[in-house]
Parts: structure tokens; C-alpha cells; sequence
């Protein structure tokens, strides 16, 4: 089994790989998120956003990316771990990190034919849709798998260990 810490890049080997790919006529997806507390939800998501493509890019929220969204007590687990969660998946052919608070940046520079997110997000929502579909792209949502919130399982982990 390969090692997933290769399919973790910074963005200029990333971008190598993908210009490589285009060259063979390989459709690029792309998804972003914080994936923290990885559960059933996220790994429905990846599968279904990989099978829209040929290869699949995660865009990972940073450690303080992540802060500032949503928190001081987020994330539960530092970026490093959590690409390697996301690596270690079958679906996911690579991860990159990125800083800032929206993957707006990262999208232009990756410019994936296919842009997905979940069911949960508003069209209107979608980080990066405008630039993925004046590129010819497409922007897919796709259902989200229920009773699944990185949320609501910290509650629920913080509610028993007051019990």
C-alpha cells in the first residue's frame, strides 16, 4: 500500500501533478473542507465527489484557518493529522493545505472541471462556483449522508464526559 503522506503536497507540486494529469485528459474535482473528527458523512462525501472525476483534490482548511471560523477549541486535531486521515482514504488522490479562510485562491490556481460540495451548502454559498463555471466546469452537490455533523459529535463527546 502506498504511503499516504505522498499524496499530501504544497500547492507547486500539486499543480505539477495536475498539469500532468490535464496532459492525459483527466477530469480534476475538487472539495475543501476542516474534516475534523472525520465520520461516515465525510467519507460518503469523498467517495461520491470521486467518482465525478478521475482524481480527486481536497483542499484543507489550516490549523488556524480553522481557529478563526470556528473557534478557539477547534480543531480537535492539528492539519497534519488530519491530511493523513484524508490521504489514507482510497477516494482522495491528493490533499493540500491552505491558509486562508476560503479556498477561493486555491480554486483559481487548481481549476478543477468539477467543483463539489455537500447538499448542505446553498448554491449560492459555494466558494469558487463562479470561477469553475466560467472555466466550462461544473459545480455539483451532492446528497449528504444524515445524522452526521463534526458538531454534534463534539457535543455528544462532551456531554458524556460530564456524565
Amino acid at each position: 500500500m502506498p504511503d499516504p503522506r505522498r499524496k499530501v503536497k504544497a500547492l507547486a507540486p500539486l499543480l505539477s501533478a495536475l498539469h500532468r494529469a490535464r496532459r492525459q485528459g483527466r477530469r480534476i474535482v475538487f472539495t475543501n473542507g476542516v474534516f475534523d473528527l472525520l465520520h461516515p458523512g465525510h467519507v460518503t462525501l469523498l467517495q461520491r465527489a470521486r467518482a465525478l472525476g478521475d482524481l480527486l483534490v481536497v483542499g484543507l482548511n489550516s490549523d488556524a484557518s480553522v481557529r478563526r471560523l470556528k473557534g478557539p477549541s477547534r480543531p480537535f486535531l492539528p492539519q497534519r493529522d488530519r491530511a493523513l486521515m484524508l490521504a489514507a482514504l482510497e477516494a482522495v488522490d491528493y490533499v493540500v493545505i491552505f491558509t486562508t479562510d476560503t479556498p477561493l485562491k486555491l480554486i483559481e490556481r487548481v481549476a478543477p472541471d468539477v467543483l463539489v460540495k455537500g447538499g448542505d451548502w446553498r448554491a449560492g454559498d459555494i466558494v469558487g462556483k463562479d470561477v469553475v463555471v466560467e472555466r466550462g466546469g461544473r459545480v455539483v452537490r451532492v446528497p449528504v449522508l444524515g445524522g452526521f455533523s463534526t458538531t454534534k459529535l463534539a457535543r455528544k463527546i462532551r456531554l458524556r464526559r460530564q456524565v
